[in-house]
């Protein structure tokens, strides 16, 4: 089994992901919105690349039971149902229905790998589920990293770092790549407290400027969901139910 990090999707193509085994890192926000979502009974999620394609689609799906989610720059767009903030994406909202999802990083980095074999979402809140599933599944993996407006993201590559380090508890088969050993790097030096990685981070500062703080806290918990995001025939479902 070997792991190979891209620290963003700018790194590389949509057919180099062809057959392979990707594990998509957007911590702030939309991998957390995205376990959060189907921890709560969403039914699924449908990742877009674009806001004018999600309005379509959701108007093409049955009304009632889809719900548009997602944000531009932090803030929900006009017309949108929800935002990216995973406090949104309740059980009283989200359960049993559909969601059509554009978020500025991360549903167009899981659009990039659709021709993925196999696809998963990962955060830090569900990392010891994704650890243990790859596992199990025992092929090769290209964690894609969303990034930042296509840049590098300290978060992403710190979660990437921590899920390979997990990977190699469970398992002394492993080979990783440089980029590998860089996220390890990372992730030892600024993993131990997220809090305070969020809080210095690009992103993390947007996000306090804008308001979102409680959404950093609840993507600074650690392994707090079983929930493994699978995206199959163009949306995100649930592994475990």
């Amino acid at each position: 089994m070997k792991i190979n990090v891209l620290i963003t999707p700018n790194s590389v193509d949509e057919l180099y992901f062809t057959g392979k085994t990707t594990v998509v890192i957007d911590v702030l926000r939309a991998s957390t919105t995205i376990v959060e979502a189907l921890q709560n009974g969403a039914k699924e999620i449908v990742p877009v690349a674009t806001v004018e394609f999600a309005v379509k689609l959701s108007g093409g799906m049955f009304g009632g039971h889809t719900l548009l989610g997602g944000e531009r720059n932090t803030r929900k767009i006009e017309g949108f149902a929800l935002g990216n903030s995973p406090l949104e994406y309740n059980e009283n909202i989200v359960s049993g229905k559909s969601i059509v999802f554009y978020t500025t990083n991360g549903s167009k980095a899981i659009v990039k790998a659709k021709f993925s074999e196999n696809m998963f979402i990962c955060c830090f809140n569900n990392i010891n589920a994704i650890a243990k599933h790859l596992v199990k599944l025992n092929n090769d993996v290209e964690i894609l990293c969303a990034g930042k407006s296509n840049l590098f993201s300290m978060e992403d590559t710190v979660c990437a770092g921590r899920l390979i380090s997990e990977i190699l508890k469970l398992s002394d088969e492993i080979k990783i790549t440089d980029s590998s050993r860089a996220a390890i790097a990372l992730n030892r030096a600024f993993g131990k407290n997220l809090m305070a990685m969020f809080q210095e981070s690009e992103h993390g500062q947007l996000l306090l400027d804008n308001g979102f703080e409680e959404d950093l806290k609840l993507a600074a918990k650690v392994s707090s969901s079983e929930v493994i995001p699978y995206y199959t025939s163009s949306v995100i479902k649930s592994l475990t139910g």
